[in-house]
């Protein structure tokens, strides 16, 4: 049986980013189990690309969809969330544990 727990971000981890059609990125904790990935745009999409040191995210990377949140698991040691949206958009991005 598998315990399912919400998700529980990290207070004062958010970051709000605005992707565009160049792989940006940002620095998250490296020891935190869980992100979620809001993008509050209305109609873009946007890529991300989650791992340790310099990433690029391309269009072939998880796709959050506009006017969507997802929670994903990462890996212990992952730092860096890349993001790209070809027509751009609004991505919060925030650390924590549960959300399975």
């Amino acid at each position: 049986m598998t315990i399912r727990a919400p998700f529980q971000g990290e207070l004062g981890q958010n970051q709000v980013v605005t992707p565009a059609a160049a792989s940006a990125s940002v620095t998250v904790n490296a020891v935190s189990k869980s992100v979620r990935l809001v993008n509050s745009g209305a109609t873009n999409l946007c890529h991300v690309r989650i791992g340790k040191g310099t990433q690029t995210a391309t269009t072939a990377d998880l796709v959050v969809r506009a006017n969507s949140e997802i929670v994903v698991q990462k890996a212990d040691g992952d730092n860096t969330i890349a993001y790209i949206s070809a027509s751009g958009t609004t991505l919060h991005i925030q650390t924590g544990e549960g959300g399975q």
